[in-house]
């Protein structure tokens, strides 16, 4: 299969699962076990592409942020997704510290995405007639800054699915969840891109491959196109419907995996 192709179905996958609550991470490794493995640096790369690209979707946000930050209310929302944002910068360098590497096994994502699955059937379930209001309150800021942790560490749980479960089971509605979720994964997802990049680029592992920019541009546009698009439906989507049909698709994904890894 040509490189440009294999960049363009990439690019495809990570744009369209990076947001959505089914795992981007996951789905990267399941596509890997039939595509050409790609570097890390490709992989951080295109996922920078994919989040970049929601910027606009949130552009009544970021001019509140830039233009109304006396006010108290943005304030208050500025600092809260600035301490969940550190909460998971603050783990994250633990983890690294300690050596972690994340697994590169589908039987983990398997395992990741079932329960977060049935997590997400169950809690749709139990919010049925339930009122769930706006306001992010401190606890919530704390579950998302552990639920991407949670993400970071179990390979198919998904940052935005961990995050969204947890937001939701403390009581914030969907759209709320979504947006505060999402706000904290970018500063987050770019952090850790941006890190990753500067450490490939001025500390290359001996004997890797030197990256084909031209492969890693096509699937970062691809990523970043598709991301935008993925987004701005899911933003749409959550207005009117719950999160159950990414719960059975993540079922559905899971189990599939399993008769493979059963078939060898």
């Amino acid at each position: 299969m040509p490189l440009w192709l294999v960049a363009v179905i990439l690019g495809i996958i990570e744009g369209v699962t990076e947001f959505l609550p089914v795992s981007s991470t996951g789905h990267l490794l399941i596509a890997e076990q039939w595509l050409p493995r790609q570097s890390d640096l490709f992989n951080v790369v295109i996922q920078c592409g994919a989040v970049l690209a929601v910027l606009p979707l949130f552009r009544g946000r970021l001019e509140q942020f830039f233009f109304r930050w006396r006010e108290p209310a943005t304030r208050d929302y500025l600092l809260k997704i600035l301490t969940a944002f550190f909460i998971t910068g603050v783990g994250g360098l633990i983890l690294e510290k300690r050596g972690f590497k994340l697994p590169e096994s589908l039987k983990p994502v398997a395992v990741a995405l079932l329960i977060g699955g049935i997590l997400f059937v169950a809690i749709e379930y139990w919010l049925r007639d339930k009122k769930l209001n706006d306001q992010v309150t401190w606890t919530i800021v704390v579950l998302v800054g552990v639920g991407q942790l949670v993400a970071a560490v179990f390979p198919g749980t998904s940052r935005s699915g961990a995050t969204i479960i947890l937001a939701l089971i403390a009581g914030l509605n969907r759209v709320a969840a979504t947006e505060f979720t999402f706000l904290v994964g970018i500063p987050t997802m770019l952090a850790a891109g941006g890190l990753k990049i500067f450490k490939a680029l001025h500390h290359p592992v001996a004997g890797a491959p030197h990256e084909d920019w031209a492969i890693v541009a096509i699937a970062f546009v691809m990523a970043a196109v598709v991301s935008f698009i993925s987004v701005k439906w899911l933003l749409r989507y959550v207005q009117t419907h719950t999160f159950m049909a990414f719960g059975w698709y993540r079922i559905a994904v899971a189990i599939a995996i399993g008769i493979l890894l059963l078939r060898g």
